[in-house]
């Protein structure tokens, strides 16, 4: 089982909180949220276009993933009733403090995403950005995620695109500079990247894992990711199909 293993990497920090990002700030304080709030959206500014927090307000939200709460804090500031769950014990402690912050309250729970525990029918929105293709078995997140969501509700969210730029430079790295070119760009992703087991897909086999909602759309995103130490002239020229982020938007 590779579930308790994946619990462990992740438990040692909320993701998006490492020392690179809050450096000397102390843990848990107002400075700290705000260093890694900003990094977030400095990184990945199309979260706001993608997940429209303010479009959603009064609505039923369940975020599955919480890491640092910085997304969950927009939700909440954009009026939502919102819900999350995390793997990790840290997480949820990391997203409780960050809303207490800021006087904002949640729903929160350590849970496994292959099982929640919700009712059926009880979500007007689901969001998950970058976390399904972590899990030992995404399907039945995203089973789950149908489960949960009310009649017309709305999946949002992000997963990995393994026909990347990336994923390209990674197979570099660890396939063909280590004189093993037969690895598999879905194995080098597998072992290389952040927790063991991490899982990268085609938009096909996302519109398949998707097959049982009544509307699926997805759009592919070059990320900060891929052009990391390319030439500025270059990353200007490359087409998002080539790039790590593939946004889905699915309807139940």
């Amino acid at each position: 089982m590779l579930t308790p293993e994946i619990r462990r990497y992740w438990e040692r920090e909320a993701c998006g909180t490492d020392l690179t990002i809050v450096g000397d700030v102390p843990l848990l304080t107002h400075g700290w949220f705000e260093r890694i709030e900003t990094y977030r959206y400095e990184v990945e500014p199309l979260i706001h276009a993608v997940a429209q927090f303010t479009r959603h307000s009064g609505k039923k939200v369940l975020e599955v993933g919480v890491g640092a709460g910085t997304d969950h804090l927009q939700w909440a500031r954009a009026g939502a009733q919102c819900y999350g769950v995390d793997l990790t014990e840290t997480a949820v402690k990391t997203t409780k403090a960050h809303l207490s912050l800021y006087n904002f309250g949640s729903n929160l729970q350590q849970a496994n995403g292959e099982r929640l525990p919700f009712c059926s029918d009880a979500f007007d929105v689901v969001y998950s950005w970058g976390v399904i293709h972590h899990a030992e078995y995404p399907a039945q997140i995203i089973q789950e995620i149908k489960r949960v969501l009310k009649a017309g509700g709305i999946f949002i969210g992000m997963l990995y695109s393994r026909h990347s730029i990336l994923v390209l430079k990674m197979w570099f790295r660890y396939a063909l500079l280590k004189g093993r070119p037969w690895r598999n760009l879905k194995e080098v992703v597998w072992h290389h990247m952040e927790s063991v087991g991490t899982q990268a897909y085609t938009v096909a086999e996302l519109e398949n894992l998707f097959s049982e909602f009544s509307i699926f759309s997805a759009k592919t995103f070059v990320s900060p990711y891929d052009t990391r130490r390319l030439p500025a002239w270059l990353s200007r020229f490359l087409p998002d199909d080539w790039g790590w982020f593939i946004t889905v938007r699915a309807v139940k």
